[in-house]
């Protein structure tokens, strides 16, 4: 079982930048391939980032490429997603996810509760 807690959401100006964190209560932490999603109102959640288990390979949407960053520290069972340039259309629910099969297959096994990122004009 793993437990997922985001943090790091909240209100900010368009060109802002916000770290969302995502720690996790797992063993095995380096084993799970990690991502990041957001689903804003009346859309589907999409994903954003994910990161392989030793973190030498990441996958980034198109709207998320020389944005946003997807870095993990497994000594710390935690990772990050730091957004910079926040545009409105960025505002959402900012969730975090594990999966052990994750990596090339969106097989998710676990998913946090989600945090807010919302971005004023």
């Amino acid at each position: 079982q793993v437990q997922l807690v985001e943090s790091g959401g909240g209100l900010v100006q368009a060109g802002d930048s916000l770290r969302l964190s995502c720690a996790a209560a797992a063993r095995d932490f380096d084993r799970y391939a990690l991502g990041w999603f957001r689903q804003a109102p009346g859309k589907e959640r999409e994903v954003v980032a994910v990161i392989n288990w030793t973190g030498d390979d990441t996958y980034y949407r198109d709207h998320a490429k020389g944005r946003f960053t997807i870095s993990r520290d497994n000594a710390k069972n935690t990772f990050y997603l730091q957004m910079n340039n926040l545009k409105p259309v960025d505002a959402a629910l900012y969730y975090c996810a594990a999966g052990l099969q994750a990596w090339g297959t969106g097989r998710w096994d676990y998913w946090g509760q989600g945090t807010q990122v919302t971005v004023s004009s």
